[in-house]
């Protein structure tokens, strides 16, 4: 039926008959099957046709949700919220549509006059006392992709109990084909400029440990084509580092036509970077993935490049930060630092060595960000640092998303400090495991996409729920946390929100985490495997692995 309803509508729309037209009968059972859901980080999926698509229909059906939450929720306010996009295929209609829908709500719309990374509007929706935020985004998935992420009045993404009540909104208007796209009132919807740029980047200057030390460090930068461009440059060179552009990966363009992928946590995305970095002898790379979130780290060791995943890079940026502030005497009183279950404990060891509370959340980054605003609002501790293995990080709360400018600088920072001492990030990772023992994190992740592969995903959780192994690779489980269930295998209830996460704690110290994608079909393993040594660990890591594809028959 909803596929009729489509085809009825093509007529007006030839983006709509267009898409008909190409899809084969295996395209449009996946693309009419279900509409797209929120995940931990909004909604995201292929761009095209049908409910399970990202498109104008689609984005203007969640518009509507949202609107009436807003009007909900903040009755008796200015109503105004910042919108911001990046890069991607359709991102500025789908500003354009979200814009335009609120303002039948009586919304103002502050809109980016161009492209603008996802931390800065968090850091926006603050700055103009906003009630919420609209990122049009799909962070680091191919091109194909594109989503919308939605935020509350701190500038956090919307945590489950919120976008219940968007979900519950949307879920009345079932069928998006009757959705009028001709409406709007403009004079609602305003433009956010070069004044907000000028604001964050002070913001993220302020963020220094040591601005008047000496620089003596090269970088090379790229931004995958997306929204990092030129700030992040600019940023560095505005505090000293010598910066080298990878030019090739600098234009706004939606294929991402000159990097293998924009994902920093994939090892070859680095490929043409490193290039530049062999060429120019740089001390570091960095690359921010396309909505500048995400960070990733490339260090020039002892003449080779090595590939820091984001558990490391949390670990070291900790261990500077930490050190530094008791140094300059500006710790806090009362520390505090977030992190998510799925994260290696080597940060919480470093962190509990300085003294520092440590408090977990679920996976995303709306947890740490609404953690940020519970603790605030008591008064009991001070936020110092919150971060995620999948290369997100934050340092100063005027955002409250992960946020790469600031991660990118306080690297840049770090790496000129320790190369003062004649030392790499390497180096102070292997100091790291000296004194807390080695860490190896891994993360494998299998897709299965459609219908049948959701199902697939789903047993594999089953199994390992229902089933619970006594042991995996020869080491015995000691407990196993259900956050489905809220329970620990022990008998103590789990203060976390439900979510389809098992947690497996062994004898020896190991994890290893299994959760569904919540913005992606896929199933993600992860492993903090601790050893003597990082081959011994990775030794360990490598029967681990085969024993839980064993029981997951992958």
């Amino acid at each position: 039926m909803t596929l009729k309803n489509w085809e009825r509508i093509a007529k007006d729309y030839p983006w709509i008959q267009d898409g008909l037209n190409s899809m084969s009968d295996h395209d449009k059972q996946d693309a009419f099957y279900k509409s797209l859901e929120f995940g931990t980080a909004g909604m995201r999926g292929l761009l095209g046709v049908g409910p399970n698509r990202m498109n104008l229909l689609t984005v203007a059906k969640a518009n509507l949700g949202f609107g009436k939450y807003l009007v909900e929720e903040f009755e008796g306010q200015e109503l105004k919220i910042a919108i911001a996009y990046d890069n991607r295929h359709m991102s500025k209609e789908f500003a354009d549509i979200s814009a335009r829908i609120l303002s039948t709500f009586g919304i103002q719309s502050y809109v980016f006059e161009n492209l603008r990374p996802t931390p800065e509007l968090s850091f926006a929706v603050r700055e103009l006392s906003c009630i919420g935020g609209i990122v049009i985004t799909a962070s680091h998935n191919p091109k194909e992709y594109n989503g919308y992420k939605v935020y509350d009045e701190t500038g956090c993404q919307l945590i489950d109990s919120k976008i219940a009540k968007v979900i519950a909104n949307i879920n009345e208007n079932p069928d998006e084909t009757l959705i009028d796209l001709n409406v709007g009132d403009t004079s609602l919807i305003h433009t956010i400029g070069e004044d907000m740029d000028h604001k964050y980047l002070e913001a993220l200057k302020g963020i220094q440990l040591r601005p008047n030390d000496e620089k003596d460090l090269t970088i090379v930068f790229t931004s995958q084509h997306g929204t990092s461009y030129p700030l992040v440059p600019n940023l560095l060179e505005s505090c000293g580092y010598k910066v080298i552009v990878v030019e090739e990966q600098s234009s706004f363009d939606p294929d991402f036509s000159n990097t293998k992928t924009p994902n920093p946590e994939e090892l070859e995305s680095y490929d043409l970077a490193i290039e530049y970095a062999i060429k120019y002898n740089a001390d570091i790379v960095l690359s921010c993935d396309p909505d500048a979130d995400r960070m990733g780290i490339v260090v020039n060791h002892e003449g080779s490049f090595e590939y820091l995943t984001g558990n490391q890079g949390g670990s070291i940026l900790q261990e500077y930060i930490y050190s530094s502030r008791n140094e300059l005497n500006k710790m806090p009183e009362r520390p505090i630092m977030f992190n998510t279950v799925v994260t290696s404990d080597l940060g919480d060891k470093i962190a509990k060595k300085y003294g520092i509370t440590v408090e977990k959340t679920l996976t995303g980054f709306k947890y740490i960000g609404t953690k940020i605003q519970e603790h605030n609002t008591k008064g009991d501790y001070e936020f110092v640092f919150g971060y995620e293995e999948s290369y997100g990080y934050l340092l100063a709360d005027f955002a409250r998303d992960k946020d790469a400018p600031q991660a990118c600088l306080m690297v840049a920072e770090a790496a000129n400090f320790y190369k003062k001492e004649k030392r790499t990030l390497v180096d102070v990772l292997n100091g790291l495991y000296a004194e807390h023992g080695a860490h190896v994190e891994k993360q494998v992740a299998i897709t299965r996409a459609g219908e049948t592969g959701l199902q697939e995903i789903q047993n594999i959780l089953k199994t390992f729920r229902e089933d619970s192994p006594a042991t995996l690779g020869g080491i015995n489980v000691l407990m196993v946390d259900d956050f489905l269930t809220s329970k620990r295998s022990t008998g103590e209830d789990l203060d976390f929100p439900q979510s389809n996460v098992l947690k497996f704690y062994l004898e020896d110290g190991s994890w290893i985490a299994i959760r569904p994608s919540g913005t992606e079909p896929k199933c993600k393993f992860y492993y903090c495997v601790i050893g003597k040594t990082t081959e011994l660990a990775n030794e360990k890591f490598e029967t681990l692995k085969n024993d839980v594809n064993r029981i997951a028959k992958i």
